[in-house]
């Protein structure tokens, strides 16, 4: 630290209210010390990149290959597995439904991966395979905010915001939470901003929405003959009249609003620079898909992740609609699938050769997996056949940030139903993640209306296997 941030701290923290504490508390907001531990241990990973897939991608197609469903294909399923689960319509499900994708081995490490993610499997040797993830949530909003937020209630913060509030932002310019949004034409769906929000925390650590394209931050920019003296002029009026009126009422959000005015004042020219490609090669380019309309606007969400952890962001969330594939999974998993494969892959990649991925962790999840039997909705058109719900057992990936690559943890049952070797729970993969960044999930804590919280709730254990 600085000797002049020091000094400047000094004579701040002589002024005991008003515009002295207010900016004490923005230097201390902005490194990283306001309310926040310091890491607890030294960290493997500085960043992290979220891939949200939200809607239940199926692990039977994309992860776990079960060979001897092949040959039940279309019998019943063994009662014994069935344990009253319920389709939609009431209905007991009990028809196998074998995934008709060819699964193949990749790397040194054998990893088997789905033909359609073969981008993807290319890094298999930087992947660790969790294929015994389980949860309780079968419905997709609570089991969505019980993935990204450590519960399925709203109100709470997400992971990012506890990122955010533990470790603060290591850039000036760029809030330390941004979240891209990408989709398969149908819209975001599922608990919307909530899996970004920051609940009881004050809304500064909050995930902030970033557009690919045109004004990556609605209303940021400055209305046209408003020069930056001009609204820097208006910025510290309104931030006086903010400082009077939290002297006032004591409202601690009004600290977070100033805080919020000062970073969109400085992301007004940090913004547009991160947006700027022109300093990417084509190569990087056709990498990332970034000139096929298929890929276009995940690969440019994955390229801007990277561009973001260069720059110090130290959440990325993205996230991609939807997975919820209970009719014509075939076409529709093929079809997300051929949007996020190589953009993902292009950016374990990416970051690989930029030395970035041995401190940056990349997590690949959805908020859980679909069944083994067929779900037909419509009618029993042939091929038009999906899957349901399944909490009791799917698959996530991760890679760098201090994870073991080539390793696949966790083993299911014939079917993909049930788990058979070391359960991952939910909050043991949040306790991980926050473990890779130096935070012990059950220090990490907030004071909300008389008790502490904390993401991984009271669970929640890191699972050591997995760690390189």
């Amino acid at each position: 630290m600085n000797r002049d941030l020091l000094s400047r701290r000094h004579f701040l923290a002589r002024a005991s209210h008003g515009i002295g504490a207010m900016a004490l508390w923005h230097l201390l907001s902005r490194d990283g010390m306001a309310d926040r531990p310091l890491p607890h241990f030294a960290p493997r990973a500085k960043n992290v990149i979220f891939m949200f897939m939200m809607g239940g991608p199926s692990h039977l197609d994309l992860f776990d290959p079960k060979p001897m469903m092949a040959a039940l294909h279309g019998q019943p399923m063994p009662a014994s597995l069935l344990q009253a689960k319920k389709g939609a319509n009431g209905a007991i499900i009990e028809t196998v439904m074998a995934s008709p994708r060819k699964f193949s081995q990749f790397g040194r490490s054998g990893t088997e991966f789905s033909e359609l993610l073969p981008h993807t499997a290319s890094m298999a040797d930087d992947i660790c395979l969790i294929r015994s993830m389980h949860c309780e949530q079968s419905n997709h909003d609570p089991a969505q905010l019980l993935l990204n937020c450590g519960t399925p209630l709203f109100g709470n913060p997400s992971m990012g915001a506890w990122v955010n509030y533990g470790l603060g932002s290591a850039c000036q310019n760029m809030p330390g939470y941004m979240v891209l949004i990408s989709h398969d034409g149908r819209g975001l769906e599922g608990a919307g901003s909530s899996l970004w929000g920051s609940g009881f925390m004050p809304s500064t650590y909050r995930g902030v929405s970033f557009r690919n394209s045109a004004d990556p931050i609605l209303h940021l920019s400055p209305p046209p003959g408003i020069s930056a003296a001009t609204q820097r002029a208006r910025l510290d009026a309104l931030r006086d009249l903010n400082q009077m009126h939290q002297q006032s009422t004591g409202d601690s959000e009004i600290a977070s609003r100033i805080a919020s005015y000062e970073m969109a004042f400085r992301m007004q020219s940090a913004a547009p620079e991160l947006l700027d490609f022109s300093q990417e090669s084509a190569a990087a380019r056709a990498q990332y898909g970034l000139d096929a309309e298929k890929t276009r606007a995940f690969g440019t969400n994955c390229l801007l992740a990277r561009r973001m952890v260069e720059r110090g962001v130290r959440f990325v969330h993205l996230i991609h609609s939807s997975w919820d594939q209970h009719i014509s999974l075939n076409e529709h998993l093929a079809n997300n699938c051929a949007m996020t494969d190589q953009p993902a892959g292009a950016l374990l990649m990416d970051l690989k050769q930029r030395g970035l991925l041995d401190d940056t962790l990349v997590v690949w999840a959805g908020e859980f997996g679909r069944t083994p039997m067929g779900e037909v909705r419509r009618g029993v058109t042939a091929g038009k056949e999906g899957r349901d719900h399944h909490p009791y057992a799917f698959s996530v990936w991760l890679a760098g940030g201090g994870v073991k690559g080539g390793h696949v943890h966790g083993a299911t049952d014939d079917f993909g139903f049930n788990i058979v070797e070391n359960p991952v729970h939910v909050h043991d993969l949040q306790a991980t993640i926050l473990h890779l960044l130096g935070i012990d999930h059950e220090q990490l804590t907030y004071r909300h209306a008389g008790r502490d919280y904390r993401l991984t709730d009271v669970e929640g254990k890191v699972v050591r296997d997995i760690l390189a």
